[in-house]
């Protein structure tokens, strides 16, 4: 993640919008046609499969992140509390529906038709990306080319320097290390509990297919029909402070009473809670940003930092296991992060209603000026 922020600032800087898009999409197509030439010629050989492993974690992170930067460019603030969760529904509805393909393709004698599918669908996301060109009333600002200049470490480390110049960037920085460092310590918190209660295999199947269906089933459905009357009932602060306010109470529970029962609601609640609320939040916070922090710097901080923040809080919970301490002690000691967590999401909500009032008056300037 770290050697791809500097070489999309590179692509960013050289190329339009636009091109950028399809360009990326592309390139990840073609990487998955290399992938199903050499797992169809060789064979799922250790090496090719560890390189595909790590290909796969950078790809999913590094195209979503795309995608909700195009997202956040395309709709304006108001609009993006309309949509962006019916939006998001649509990653709920594939994370539902593609392990059942996946399931009954894996049935065929040949593993690289899972492959051929992914390349299918990916095309196809091409395909509504370029739909969603063509319906945009901005295609002026996608199309824009940029102009020739001089490529310097600057330009290419660009979303790195609108962090370092931003509090309101810095604030969506800390609410994501907050964000990963919660999601870790439950994670760790099930993996011990879940290790330690059950022993049998297919336990922990039945278990881990449970909570993946309760999580998708409640997210749809408040994805659908729920996040825009929240967010437009209750405000985006109250939204983006709700779950960690909740996720601190429950920790609290989870120090006292340490359980696979108690973690696995928390895991239900922080899941489904994210999707519903926080996923959606945190994109409608890129709504009023610039067009070079929405791309750069939020790609930076979609990938890099959150990977990163994820690595060293995994660190973290192994050396405090490490020096003795129980799951609960370590519950206990996640709760203050929670809640400044939930304080840096109201003041991000505040933040961002503030800079809405102001970002409408830009894009009629912006839109002016390429009318004229």
């Amino acid at each position: 993640m770290v050697c791809l922020v500097p070489i999309f600032g590179f692509f960013i800087s050289r190329m339009s919008l636009k091109n950028l898009l399809i360009y990326t999409y592309s390139f990840f197509l073609a990487n998955l046609l290399i992938f199903f030439f050499f797992f169809e010629t060789y064979g799922p050989f250790k090496i090719l499969a560890i390189t595909f492993f790590i290909w796969l974690s950078v790809f999913n992170l590094f195209i979503v992140s795309l995608f909700w930067s195009f997202m956040s460019d395309v709709f304006s603030s108001l609009d993006a509390k309309k949509f962006f969760g019916i939006i998001a529904a649509g990653g709920s509805l594939g994370a539902l529906t593609g392990p059942i393909i996946a399931r009954w393709l894996s049935t065929l004698p040949s593993f690289g038709t899972l492959l051929l599918a992914a390349i299918f669908f990916l095309a196809m996301g091409l395909c509504c990306v370029l739909g969603i060109f063509g319906l945009s009333a901005k295609k002026s600002h996608f199309t824009q080319k940029k102009q020739a200049s001089k490529i310097t470490l600057g330009v290419v480390l660009e979303g790195i320097q609108h962090i370092a110049k931003s509090s309101y960037l810095q604030r969506i920085v800390g609410f994501i290390l907050l964000y990963t460092c919660i999601s870790t310590v439950l994670y760790f918190e099930q993996a011990h509990l879940v290790e330690r209660s059950l022993g049998d295999s297919a336990e922990r199947i039945r278990y881990f297919s449970s909570i993946d269906l309760t999580v998708n089933t409640i997210a749809i459905f408040g994805q659908f029909f729920l996040t825009a009357r929240i967010i437009q009932k209750i405000g985006l602060s109250l939204v983006m402070a709700s779950i960690p306010f909740l996720m601190g109470l429950g920790l609290i529970f989870l120090g006292f009473h340490t359980s696979l029962e108690t973690i696995a609601f928390l895991m239900v609640l922080h899941r489904a809670g994210n999707f519903i609320l926080l996923r959606p939040g945190r994109e409608i916070l890129f709504t009023v940003t610039s067009t070079s922090e929405k791309y750069k710097a939020k790609n930076c901080i979609d990938t890099a930092v959150y990977r990163g923040g994820d690595a060293l809080v995994g660190w973290a919970f192994s050396g405090l296991v490490a020096l003795g301490l129980g799951l609960g002690a370590i519950a206990f000691l996640a709760i203050p992060l929670a809640f400044l967590w939930s304080v840096l999401g109201y003041k991000l909500g505040n933040h961002q209603a503030e800079k809405e009032n102001v970002v409408p008056l830009k894009q009629i300037r912006y839109e002016n000026k390429i009318q004229s």
